[in-house]
């Protein structure tokens, strides 16, 4: 019996436009910008891991069988508005009873760093999130020495509400919350 190469997620991301960006669900031919961002060792350096060492055949059946969505996660490419995947977006660790939910974000195309365009695909997360699931709260962890990426997040709205020291990494953590984007609004 064969195996099907890809997998159908159970239900299909919507797409996101903000002002520079497009958050559109993750394809299939998003796996070769994604496979060399994880052998980049500054991109994982940002990402407190190690580059790959598996050959694309392997990372390909390796993500060949992930969906972009359940009901734990939601995995978005980042595009420009005219079509170029720069990174990827991701809310993930989904807790129902809670309300909250971590999310991450790789602009990995370095072409694109420092003009916004993490900081725009932040924003149409957050409203998408806010605005069409229970969700009450968003959160995650950057590396301390990462200031970039702190003001980011600063701009976006989230504040520092702790550090964790994880293996040889130090990190801030931060969040957001509902009420604070509609006040915002």
């Amino acid at each position: 019996m064969r195996r099907p190469i890809v997998s159908e997620p159970l239900s299909i991301p919507p797409t996101l436009t903000g002002n520079k960006v497009r958050l559109r669900p993750k394809r299939l031919r998003d796996a070769l910008n994604d496979y060399k961002w994880r052998k980049d060792s500054e991109l994982c350096r940002l990402d407190a891991t190690q580059p790959t060492t598996s050959s694309f055949e392997e990372y390909l059946r390796l993500i060949a069988g992930a969906p972009s969505y359940s009901s734990h996660s939601c995995h978005f490419g980042i595009e420009t508005l005219d079509g170029k995947h720069i990174g990827n977006c991701s809310y993930f660790s989904i807790d129902d009873t809670n309300g909250d939910a971590e999310i991450g974000i790789m602009i990995g195309d370095k072409a694109y760093w420092n003009q916004s365009y993490g900081t725009d695909a932040i924003h149409t997360a957050l409203k998408y999130i806010f605005s069409q699931t229970k969700l009450q709260r968003i959160y995650l962890k950057t590396l301390d020495w990462n200031i970039r990426a702190q003001k980011c997040f600063q701009k976006c709205g989230f504040i520092s509400y702790g550090k964790l020291a994880r293996e040889e990494h130090n990190f801030i953590l931060m969040e957001i919350r509902r009420e604070k984007t509609q006040k915002q609004t």
